[in-house]
């Protein structure tokens, strides 16, 4: 049994920060995606009786043998650490629950949310694994995007929510200004689109300005997902306004970023917005973006030190 175990729910967003977090503790963490049934899906993370087996026969072991720590992300993974501390785990849990924080050891959730306790740390953003390490294996994965023209402006695409509803042409507008952009510049543009860019998008992405250099990536239907290789190549970064987790891992790298019409957003994302506007981490999109000195954000690291000190575990070898 692994002493460190991320656990989540499959989802992209989810696993991501439980195994930024489990590995910046312990290199070897393992991993365990829950598999929940009818009750978990309804009550999760709430107890109920008999609630010892409600993520099938894996879980029951793992509440046999429980991981010396537990780190989890979302509601299903906050059942989970919540019934695995009960059996001896120390536990993590990322993102509000929602119930009462006295059920974990430990709550991390952004700033950006309104929870509060000496139980709760707070950050700017989301957990993630890109930090130096994660931008030299990129280029050592995608050695071509070194030798595109600089400079070397890069879209990362999400897709329009009720928090952030970037419409058709405003999105299109953004395709042709960065385009003409590095075209003005003699430098490159490449583009990329996530689990979540609509259909429309992914077509105007993939017939943008063909006689400018760069990657336009929609699908792997155009090979290897590049974005890793985006991030460490770019010297200009580019967010649509919807994704904190897209937003925060721009914001660890050393590429001046940023955002797509960020007065649209509501809510916490926006605050996020004013959060990375007013560090100077990030830019509102204008007619003209012009480079500047970043200094990357790299809330992982700082996060997981002060889990480390919180919890009293041993730092990693």
């Amino acid at each position: 049994m692994k002493s460190t175990l991320a656990l989540h729910d499959g989802r992209a967003g989810n696993a991501r920060q439980a195994l930024a977090l489990a590995r910046a503790l312990d290199s070897r963490a393992g991993e365990c995606v829950l598999q929940p049934g009818w009750w978990a899906r309804t009550l999760a993370p709430r107890h109920w009786p008999l609630s010892i087996a409600p993520f099938g026969a894996r879980f029951r072991k793992l509440c046999v043998m429980p991981p010396a720590l537990a780190i989890g992300c979302g509601r299903q993974a906050a059942l989970a650490t919540r019934l695995l501390r009960t059996h001896g785990s120390q536990a993590v849990q990322i993102l509000d629950p929602r119930i009462a924080a006295r059920h974990w050891d430990l709550l991390i959730v952004p700033e950006h949310d309104r929870l509060r306790g000496d139980t709760v740390l707070t950050l700017t953003g989301s957990l993630h694994p890109v930090d130096d390490d994660y931008l030299l294996r990129a280029i050592s994965a995608f050695p071509s995007l070194t030798m595109l023209p600089t400079p070397h402006t890069v879209l990362l695409v999400g897709g329009p929510t009720r928090h952030a509803p970037l419409d058709d042409a405003a999105f299109a507008a953004v395709l042709q200004q960065l385009a003409a952009l590095a075209k003005a510049e003699g430098g490159s543009f490449s583009a990329i689109a996530s689990r979540r860019t609509p259909p429309m998008w992914r077509t105007a992405l993939g017939a943008v300005a063909r006689d400018v250099p760069g990657l336009r990536w929609r699908d792997t239907g155009d090979g290897p997902n590049p974005y890793a290789g985006l991030l460490a190549t770019a010297d200009r970064l580019v967010c649509t306004p919807d994704s904190v987790n897209m937003l925060s891992e721009a914001a660890a790298t050393y590429a001046p970023l940023f955002i797509v019409q960020p007065q649209i957003a509501q809510g916490r994302i926006r605050q996020f917005h004013q959060q990375l506007q007013d560090r100077g981490r990030a830019h509102a999109l204008d007619a003209t973006p012009r480079l500047f000195d970043a200094v990357p954000l790299r809330e992982t690291a700082r996060v997981a030190a002060a889990v480390r000190q919180r919890l009293g575990l041993t730092a990693p070898a």
